[in-house]
């Protein structure tokens, strides 16, 4: 969801530049501010008892993120760092609740996001429970290029392997040799290590 610049403003929000692997906020922390991605890749992630790291989401210039807990008033369900240096918007939770309520087009569009989020969730839930690494992984790429709404050009993944593991619940290793195997059965294609899909 992309509020703009002079929206934002108006209503109190300023940036913050985080480096790379700087964390915003930790799992379980209060919520008290909206965040929206200005530049850079932001990523929103949990890890298990054993360290292994689920990646939750992630977001890029003109995505917001942690929304939820802003309306549930519960703690944040996933720690938020920056994936490469980025720079956020930050806005109070007060003033975002205001902006909402006198900007009901936005309200409408938030209502939008988040049900694909919520969408999302079950997907990958159902594929991580149920599917194959070739399933689980086609899945993924075909929901993010169905997000960039690019359907009729070639999609190059803008994720790393280990990215991918940690989104679909394999282990590494485990989509290295599935994404090779997709390749030669033609469903991914492989340039100078980048994955694309048509």
């Amino acid at each position: 969801m992309t509020i703009d610049t002079s929206t934002l403003q108006k209503y109190g929000a300023r940036q913050v530049s985080l480096k790379k692997n700087e964390i915003l906020f930790l799992e379980g922390s209060s919520p008290l501010n909206y965040y929206q991605v200005a530049e850079g890749v932001i990523k929103m992630n949990n890890f298990s008892s054993d360290g292994q790291e689920f990646i939750q989401g992630m977001f890029k210039e003109g995505e917001s993120f942690g929304e939820p807990p802003l309306f549930g008033n519960f703690p944040y369900p996933a720690n938020a760092d920056a994936v490469i240096d980025s720079v956020v918007w930050k806005l109070s939770k007060d003033n975002f609740i205001d902006l909402l309520k006198e900007n009901f087009e936005l309200h409408l569009k938030f209502c939008s996001i988040l049900s694909k989020r919520l969408q999302f969730k079950a997907m990958i839930a159902k594929e991580i429970s149920s599917y194959t690494p070739e399933h689980r992984i086609m899945t993924l790429i075909d929901y993010f290029k169905e997000k960039e709404d690019t359907p009729e050009l070639e999609y190059e993944v803008p994720f790393t392997r280990q990215q991918i593991a940690d989104m679909t619940g394999l282990r590494v290793e485990t989509v290295i040799r599935t994404v090779k195997a997709l390749a030669r059965k033609k469903e991914l294609k492989i340039v100078n290590r980048k994955v694309f899909r048509d």
